[in-house]
């Protein structure tokens, strides 16, 4: 046995209680139910543990009132009577483990791929406070990605948080799996929040593969799971994502999605009573979303940093529904999936001109800032005619610039959805030369490159 294995096992047997507080069941409401007896020892957040039968059933601890404590059950409340035992768990913890790197585990650290998982030696809580911001790094060094887009008109940069906004079906899980394969980092950590069961394994054994898996760590929890593991789901992922950020690593945070875990919070928040407010969201879900974004970012000196990337499924494309309008107020950059380019077969569907990386222009040099400016401008010259040129109204020559869009456009579009296996330099060496066969004269020659230092 290593030093590790002994680490986590002496760890279990700290966890070991022989001694609990025990109360009794006095009401069940809907969804809720009642304990006495443990009002003076139980906290909010706890874990607790109720004895029915010889079957057990776990809840957490949502309101305490008087010497009574309301439990929201992990599960429905059938055969839970009056006067039935109720034990402390405790508050609940994590204690990552650099074992875990290609596992699929549920938010409370148990496995889910039938292998047994040691714990590390230092347990943490779910809800961590994020690295004091007088005392953070900034941004980092540009990351190559493996996708052209991202290595050229929408950089991403170590510890930058950026937002994914796509409606269902548009290709969001497999361009998080593409990001998790091909960005450079020494550690992926994925929260796949009400994920429906089959699209699990497939996103694990088909989607990301070996490869990808070879350096992950999945945080699961299906849709058929309770609304406080769903909502557990990203807080265990970033709690993990931190542990590898602390030992140095450079750790990136993908979440599909935000959407999801705000839809959770808004259950268990309803059942402690808070009324909703923000489209049927309770007032707490900004917190909560804004909470979780800033843990992830640019850590300490000496330490390491999180990139994250946070998924949102909007419906009809609405940018302006609370999450996103929330989540798109924190992040450092926004990537919009198109539906309708979607439909005509590009992959990733990249709407390129709703999207933006704030870490421009600093992550970039200024002829390759130039080089951008130029492709965007010719990506909105063809936008904002795209309807006049299907249907042959326009003629060429009227429009020297709308002539150079319009014999970049299929090339621009393809590129969007290219890969970019031979790294940053190379996909804008490839962008130059679409921008020069449309016509564009190019910037001056590029000097060295200078990338965002520490």
């Amino acid at each position: 046995m290593d030093e590790g294995e002994i680490a986590g096992l002496r760890s279990r047997i700290e966890q070991i209680q022989p001694v609990r507080a025990v109360g009794r069941v006095r009401s069940v409401d809907g969804t809720v139910i009642w304990v006495r007896g443990l009002a003076h020892v139980a906290c909010i957040g706890d874990r607790l543990r109720l004895f029915r039968g010889g079957d057990t059933l776990d809840g957490e601890v949502l309101r305490i009132r008087d010497d009574l404590v309301a439990m929201l059950p992990d599960e429905g409340a059938e055969g839970v009577s009056q006067g039935d035992r109720v034990a402390v768990l405790g508050a609940p913890t994590l204690a990552p483990s650099d074992s875990w790197i290609g596992r699929v585990i549920d938010p409370y650290g148990q496995p889910l791929d039938d292998m047994p998982l040691n714990p590390g030696p230092q347990r943490r809580p779910f809800r961590a406070s994020p690295p004091p911001a007088a005392r953070r790094r900034g941004l980092g060094a540009r990351l190559p990605t493996g996708l052209s887009a991202f290595d050229t008109l929408l950089p991403i940069v170590r510890g930058q948080r950026v937002g994914l906004f796509a409606g269902s079906g548009v290709g969001k899980s497999r361009l998080l799996a593409s990001l998790a394969r091909g960005m450079a980092a020494d550690v992926v950590v994925l929260a796949l929040v009400g994920e429906r069961g089959r699209e699990v394994h497939d996103f694990v054994h088909t989607v990301l593969g070996e490869d990808g898996m070879a350096r992950s760590v999945v945080v699961a929890a299906t849709s058929d799971r309770s609304p406080l593991e769903r909502r557990r789901c990203p807080l265990a992922a970033m709690t993990i994502a931190e542990h590898f950020r602390d030992h140095g690593r450079h750790v990136l945070f993908l979440a599909d999605s935000i959407t999801r875990f705000a839809e959770a919070h808004r259950e268990v928040a309803v059942a402690a009573g808070e009324m909703p407010a923000l489209r049927g969201f309770p007032p707490s879900t900004a917190h909560q979303i804004m909470r979780l974004a800033e843990r992830a970012g640019p850590g300490l000196p000496g330490k390491g940093d999180i990139t994250g990337v946070f998924s949102v499924l909007v419906a009809g494309s609405d940018m302006e529904e609370p999450i996103a309008d929330i989540l798109r107020g924190v992040l450092d950059g926004h990537i919009v999936l198109s539906r309708e380019i979607s439909e005509r077969g590009r992959f990733p569907a990249i709407d390129v001109l709703r999207s933006v990386s704030r870490s421009l222009p600093e992550a970039a040099t200024e002829e390759e800032n130039a080089v951008l400016l130029q492709a965007r401008h010719l990506l909105g010259a063809y936008a904002r005619s795209e309807t006049m040129i299907r249907a042959g109204l326009y003629r060429e020559g009227e429009d020297p610039v709308l002539d150079q869009a319009i014999r970049a456009w299929p090339e621009l579009d393809a590129f969007v959805g290219e890969g970019s296996a031979a790294g940053i330099d190379a996909a804008f060496n490839r962008l130059r030369l679409i921008l020069r066969r449309s016509g564009v004269k190019p910037p001056a020659a590029p000097p060295q490159r200078m990338s965002r230092g520490r």
